[in-house]
């Protein structure tokens, strides 16, 4: 699947998510293109739906690359240091979108390849089993579906029917 396509085989292009995230979540231009790119490289290295990755984004951080929390999760996925220093050694900055879209993309991975696919388990796994974390996260796809005028793909409708 090539980085600029769903799971449905629409197409989400680069400029339309940068316009999205710089429209709606109040991100420079600038910032908003490398957003976007990071977010596509990243669902094409790690076969996830960009979709899905734009609703972790939004649900985290607010796509705020400098975002930190009272845990110490930093950068747009909200990566936690602590949590997975084996991907973050060599003092990785987290608040750079690439690397940080990146690392989050793969931890997300390897939790849906551990829940056998089962992407409720691997979002609460994702979010440390914050509540009601799977249904923002599934109203962000669908936002972004519905933004990109793509049809829900595979992970916005599983996510969507698993968290009600």
């Amino acid at each position: 699947m090539a980085a600029s396509e769903t799971a449905s085989g629409g197409s989400s292009s680069l400029v339309e998510i940068a316009t999205i995230v710089s429209g709606q979540f109040r991100v420079a231009r600038g910032e908003s293109l490398a957003i976007a790119q990071a977010v596509l490289d990243a669902a094409n290295r790690f076969t996830v739906s960009p979709v899905l990755l734009l609703g972790v984004i939004a649900t985290e951080s607010g796509f705020n690359r400098r975002a930190v929390s009272s845990a110490g999760a930093r950068g747009l996925m909200q990566v936690l240091p602590s949590a997975h220093p084996q991907l973050v050694a060599g003092g990785k900055d987290l608040s750079d979108p690439v690397v940080n879209v990146t690392i989050g993309s793969s931890i997300l991975r390897g939790y849906l390849d551990d829940a056998g696919g089962d992407l409720n388990s691997a979002l609460a796994r994702y979010s440390g089993g914050g509540k009601g974390y799977a249904r923002r996260v599934a109203l962000h796809m669908q936002q972004f579906s519905q933004s990109l005028h793509a049809q829900p793909d595979g992970y916005t409708r599983l996510a969507l029917v698993e968290s009600r």
